[in-house]
């Protein structure tokens, strides 16, 4: 049955936290049939969200056809449900639509929730519900397949957004390369992968190397980064899958103009300088990797001219290409993954 989605934001459409919803209106708009919003109700997609085109926003699920499923399209700091959402929830449960979610709190596990999709039968989708018990082996990983990885200075910078777009880019460019998912809005969207940030802690590398091993018969691999290894709450996760997929380089992500840590506003995020010596550090403790990029994400700056002269300042701070992905496209990051490969090869790391 193919998706027909409802997207769900309610009260959340233009927070951070609606990066989901987003996501999927930029690479899977055929699916959306409308965001569920009753603040935004009655604007289009791209009024709201800035991508989607003319897909309304409702205010509710009666104005509504040829839906079947809805798309819970927020992250919230934990993943926890917001008791706003409930109702909706229910009603598109009444519906017979099915519900897909990617919080960490699981649907399934909620006794209404659960109750009411079975009275229904409708499918409860809890995306980051897993049961990866392996850790990992480090064998069978084909060095002939470049791995590149997306890493930030911090967690919500965009490294999905660079990772999918640097994928797209090389297969535009007749390179067989595939975009790796481990995050559950890159899995709703790719319709494959494993939510790292949500597997047990001994097993989080084993599950990033399955990854690999799933994904190595491509010749470039762009691994989907999470968190960041000086974000406190979540560089376990970050530094699991950097050793668990073994990367051989690494694009940094960064938002332009975010001085201090998400969601702890009293720390201030490190010299990037710093920070890619960190993850420099960390990766080569595992396998031989460098940085080879930096993709800014310049969606809060208006102005051009500040723009491209940070462009420039970080280029020749570190000799680095530099581009947003989506204000200048991939190119650059392109250009490095491909120098990249050459350098490998000609070093005989790659065969």
């Amino acid at each position: 049955m193919h998706r027909r989605l409802v997207i769900l934001t309610q009260g959340f459409a233009r927070t951070l936290k609606a990066k989901t919803a987003v996501s999927l209106l930029r690479y899977r708009p055929q699916q959306v049939v409308a965001v569920l919003d009753q603040q935004e109700a009655g604007k289009t997609a791209q009024q709201v969200f800035g991508v989607g085109g003319d897909i309304p926003v409702v205010g509710s699920l009666d104005q509504v056809k040829d839906a079947n499923t809805l798309l819970i399209g927020i992250a919230t700091p934990g993943g926890i449900l917001p008791e706003p959402l409930r109702a909706s929830i229910l009603d598109a449960i009444r519906r017979g639509m099915n519900i897909e979610s990617g919080l960490h709190a699981f649907l399934g596990d909620d006794p209404q929730i659960a109750h009411a999709a079975y009275e229904a039968g409708v499918t409860l989708n809890d995306v980051r519900k897993n049961d990866e018990r392996d850790v990992a082996q480090r064998k069978e990983i084909n060095d002939t397949c470049l791995r590149i990885q997306t890493v930030g200075n911090d967690c919500s910078v965009g490294k999905m957004v660079v990772s999918i777009e640097l994928a797209q880019a090389l297969s535009l460019a007749s390179q067989d390369a595939a975009f790796v998912a481990t995050g559950q809005t890159g899995i709703m969207i790719e319709g494959s992968g494993i939510p790292i940030d949500c597997v047990v802690a001994d097993f989080i590398n084993g599950a990033a190397e399955k990854l690999v091993l799933q994904n190595q018969h491509h010749d470039i691999m762009v691994i989907e980064g999470q968190a960041s290894l000086v974000q406190p709450r979540y560089s376990s996760v970050t530094l699991g899958l950097l050793h668990g997929c073994v990367p051989h380089g690494l694009i940094m992500c960064l938002e332009l103009g975010r001085k201090k840590v998400y969601g702890m506003e009293q720390l201030t995020i490190p010299p990037l300088k710093n920070i890619i010596s960190l993850y420099e550090q960390a990766a080569d403790s595992a396998y031989p990797c460098k940085v080879i990029g930096i993709a800014m994400n310049t969606k809060n700056i208006t102005d051009p001219a500040i723009v491209e002269d940070e462009r420039q300042r970080l280029r020749d701070e570190f000799g680095l290409p530099v581009c947003d992905v989506i204000r200048h496209g991939p190119d650059e990051l392109v250009q490095a993954v491909n120098d990249l490969q050459k350098e490998l090869h000609g070093g005989g790391v790659i065969q």
